[in-house]
């Protein structure tokens, strides 16, 4: 298959020249990709694997050991001083968002184990991707057990698998890089954090741009291997400009004055931690070596915060990404204030070879076709397309390749301690915040508290969880039966075998040895003595919002005080990894603010702007959330609900309003969806509305306060009635 070339890609600038900067020091960390749908995001990555150099390995082994620097605890080694040397393409190895764990880290080969009764170990793809590069398409929707493995290979560069009585680790070291639409959901902020640099790419609304885009796509598609041909010398300028930066940047120099710009500008952007610094300077120093340049100048420093600091700075999972510009340029006026006498800190340096780029084109670059291609636009683009009469006529100065990752992805000396979201971390893995004053961070609760959540309004959300044991997507509100988490037992596969339960397969199997006529030698084994452990974790659940905006609700600035606690209960959404979906109801009717999706940016958007009024027809939203749940039954049958009715329990809509909200009510309980009834009613007489439509939803009742009373050890509400 002919893959799309890179040099034809039309647009997308800040993308291109994020990947060229980590194929000139991949130890930036890797890249992610944000955009609406349709934009070329996963086409342009893909088109990276032609442009990486060939890699150098150990003739024969699976986990891609240099010759030069072989790795001494490889599996498949020790390797000799002078081993064998065989050339192989750099590899771009894709990691789907559903693949098993055993996939990605590698396994016990059940084969050999139970055959010949010898452990071996059958390697991953963070083996076949050690020195080139795991893309992850739909990186957001990555389950969380495998957000674990790639934090913990991306902070050592190495991968440990500890599994069936195997105990192995191989180099891991490579360049991440993934592509996500904001639309479907936030990154878990840990693994946002271990991504380097961070672009946003959109569909370009100049028609020109557009047309090229789809013409060059079409020509493609006619003559893939005519339409590579003639962008084959572009993508090979590239690669040359890329390795001619590698050589470079060793020799460029980090004054002091650039290094007070960074520290500055992070400062300023109250960015978390120490990456943020060590990556910016990373990015500066690779920006500078990709213009020529033997030194960092003031002109780097902006373009490497530009791309390093926008999901850095963010301080909430609501907060829209970017950059201020006008802060980022006051940061480095401050820095250049506080030392004019700098003798290194003069301004834009104008005496580099190349200032603007090998081939020109400004500091971030021109665009793919140099200053000759066809149509040429720097502006961003819809999806990567071609022309077939229109062939390369020249690099751009943002366009490269993503070179083979010799140092670790993302690996630095500073740890990010803060999960931006409630949940301090270490090494990728969640820890005990131990007392932290700032609030933004949660407090670890014991076996099943969760860290809290603390959104905005600087309300706190408690857990709420559906009762019993499910069998959904692993996530981190729900008991449930997952690939992850305590063992609880061994039971007779059905199907493939998941995690294998060594002790539980020798008991099956050590009755029928005499019969099988085993006297010494390996255990005889057949495949119905096989057993699989029984594991037991955390799923995420679907989160049904049903909102009451009546008049009633409006009154004394009740709604202000509901739409705050809904806010905090989105943001343990968020972190949670649920789904959500939102229905209010007003006046006549309910409406669906917002269907189920991963996204909790949209409900609070919704949620934000939701106005208040008119009667309460308490019957027509119960009944819209009993339809969505059918719906959504069908759609994601293993992802468990969870219906938080938020109500004063009031109903003035129709004829006989509380009977039609009774019937309503057990509509809703007849769908088997464990509820909660938030009660908003205030004021010292009370109707106790809400309580009896607990008591017809067969669920809990809780105030409006007890859902945001911000304990510092939270066990948890209730849900089962």
């Amino acid at each position: 298959m002919t893959t799309y070339p890179f040099s034809a890609v039309l647009g997308m600038e800040d993308m291109r020249l994020a990947l060229l900067l980590n194929a000139v020091s991949p130890a930036i960390g890797g890249v992610l990709v944000r955009g609406e749908k349709g934009t070329a995001k996963s086409t342009a990555v893909r088109a990276l694997a032609a442009l990486l150099p060939p890699v150098r390995r150990v003739a024969g082994c699976r986990f891609g050991c240099d010759p030069a620097e072989p790795d001494p605890a490889c599996p498949d080694g020790p390797h000799p001083t002078a081993a064998t040397a065989e050339i192989r393409p750099a590899r771009l190895v894709e990691l789907p968002v559903g693949a098993a764990e055993d996939r990605v880290v590698g396994s016990l080969d059940l084969e050999k184990a139970l055959g010949e009764g010898v452990r071996a170990f059958e390697p991953g793809l963070l083996a076949a991707a050690h020195r080139g590069v795991l893309y992850v398409d739909e990186v957001n929707l990555l389950h969380d057990h495998l957000v674990d493995l790639l934090l913990d290979a991306a902070a050592m560069g190495r991968s440990h698998v500890e599994r069936e009585g195997v105990s192995v680790s191989h180099a891991a070291r490579f360049l991440l890089v993934g592509t996500m639409n904001p639309e479907e959901g936030e990154l878990r902020p840990q693994l946002l954090d271990r991504f380097g640099l961070t672009v946003e790419v959109g569909a370009s609304r100049d028609p020109e741009v557009r047309v090229e885009v789809v013409r060059r796509r079409l020509a493609a598609d006619a003559d893939p291997a005519g339409f590579a041909a003639r962008w084959a010398d572009a993508d090979a300028e590239i690669a040359g400009q890329v390795a001619a930066a590698r050589r470079r940047l060793a020799g460029v120099r980090l004054p002091d004055a650039a290094l007070r710009q960074i520290a500055e500008v992070c400062a300023a952007f109250d960015v978390d931690g120490m990456r943020a610094d060590i990556v910016t300077a990373r990015t500066a120093l690779a920006h500078a070596a990709w213009h020529g340049r033997d030194r960092v100048t003031i002109d780097d420093v902006r373009v490497a915060a530009r791309l390093a600091l926008p999901h850095r700075s963010r301080r909430d999972p609501f907060d829209t990404p970017g950059l201020d510009e006008k802060r980022l340029d006051e940061a480095l006026q401050r820095a250049q204030d506080a030392h004019p006498d700098d003798p290194d800190d003069d301004g834009p340096d104008d005496s580099g070879p190349n200032d603007s780029g090998p081939n020109g084109g400004g500091p971030g670059g021109g665009g793919p076709n140099g200053g000759g291609g066809p149509q040429d636009h720097a502006t961003s683009e819809g999806e990567p397309v071609d022309h077939s009469g229109s062939g390369p006529a020249g690099p751009s100065a943002a366009d490269g390749d993503a070179g083979p990752t010799d140092g670790p992805s993302g690996t630095d000396d500073a740890r990010s301690t803060d999960d931006r979201g409630g949940h301090a971390q270490h090494g990728g893995r969640e820890a005990p915040d131990g007392g932290d004053a700032d609030p933004r961070r949660g407090r670890d609760g014991g076996a099943d508290a969760q860290p809290v959540a603390v959104p905005r309004g600087g309300l706190t959300a408690r857990l709420l969880t559906a009762p019993g044991v499910g069998d959904g997507v692993p996530g981190r509100r729900s008991r449930a039966r997952t690939g992850r988490g305590r063992t609880t037992g061994a039971r007779v596969p059905n199907g493939r075998v998941g995690a294998l339960h060594l002790p539980a397969t020798v008991r099956a199997a050590a009755p029928h040895q005499a019969s099988r006529g085993r006297l010494t030698g390996p255990l005889r084994l057949r495949p119905d003595d096989v057993r699989e452990a029984v594991r037991e974790g955390r799923e995420g659940n679907l989160v049904l919002f049903v909102v009451d905006a009546s008049g009633s609700m409006g009154a004394r600035q009740r709604m202000t005080a509901v739409k705050d606690a809904v806010l905090a209960l989105l943001t343990d959404a968020y972190q949670r990894r649920d789904k959500v979906a939102v229905i209010a109801f007003r006046g006549a009717d309910a409406r669906t603010l917002l269907p189920a999706t991963s996204s909790v940016l949209a409900a609070s958007t919704r949620l934000t702007e939701l106005p208040t009024g008119g009667r309460t027809p308490l019957a027509e939203g119960l009944l819209a959330a009993a339809d969505l749940l059918r719906v959504e039954r069908l759609r994601d049958p293993l992802r468990r609900p969870l219906v938080l009715v938020v109500t004063d329990g009031r109903a003035t809509a129709g004829t006989r309003p509380l009977d039609r909200a009774a019937g309503a009510a057990a509509v809703l309980a007849a769908t088997g969806a464990p509820c909660v009834v938030v009660d908003c009613e205030t004021g010292p007489v009370r109707l106790n509305l809400a309580r009896r439509l607990a008591t017809q939803l067969h669920a809990p009742h809780h105030p409006l306060a007890a859902l945001t009373h911000p304990p510092a050890r939270d066990a948890g509400l209730p849900v089962a009635a």
